[in-house]
């Protein structure tokens, strides 16, 4: 295993805690030799995640669609910023150049390539982890919906099961080692 693909917040009005759980899996990622590809922004929790994991000497990948260059101010630091013009392209090339997800706090864009990720592993298109770190309880009615799915038989156990659960940063870094074999 050698790059990580982190999904998080690109917001502006996320909380310190937020971003100092996002630099500490930047920091931990570079610590342990993984690279780091993002969405391309520069902001919140997007940007504290590169830049710790840049710090650390991690090679950082920014995809971000031109769209977006203003809204999530792009990363202009990153050791690649790949400009894409369409989201489809952005999560592509996301995809193909990580070697697994990882989730953090974030809002629509986060769930989507979280959900996005995690059913395209269900249906054997790719065999990557894909992992979500919740050391909070902020996905905590997430975690109870799809239970509650699960129970009334509209997710498979198995695929269930195979959403990495993590509520600290070396939990993430253990599911990561054990998947990388």
């Amino acid at each position: 295993m050698s790059a990580v693909c982190v999904y998080c917040s690109s917001s502006d009005t996320i909380d310190a805690a937020h971003i100092a759980l996002a630099t500490e899996v930047g920091t931990r990622l570079a610590a342990v030799g993984l690279d780091v590809v993002s969405g391309g922004g520069r902001v919140s929790m997007m940007g504290a995640v590169a830049r710790a994991a840049r710090a650390g000497g991690s090679h950082t990948v920014g995809v971000i669609p031109k769209h977006l260059m203003s809204r999530e101010v792009a990363d202009d630091d990153a050791d690649e910023l790949i400009v894409v013009d369409t989201m489809r392209e952005r999560k592509r090339i996301m995809e193909s150049r990580a070697d697994a997800f990882l989730a953090l706090p974030g809002g629509l864009g986060t769930l989507e390539e979280l959900f996005e990720m995690w059913t395209s592993r269900t249906l054997g298109m790719h065999d990557k982890p894909v992992v979500v770190l919740d050391p909070d309880g902020f996905f905590d009615p997430l975690w109870e919906w799809l239970d509650d799915l699960a129970r009334r038989g509209f997710v498979r156990t198995e695929a269930l099961a195979s959403l990495v659960r993590a509520t600290s940063v070396d939990q993430v870094l253990s599911a990561l080692s054990m998947n990388a074999s």
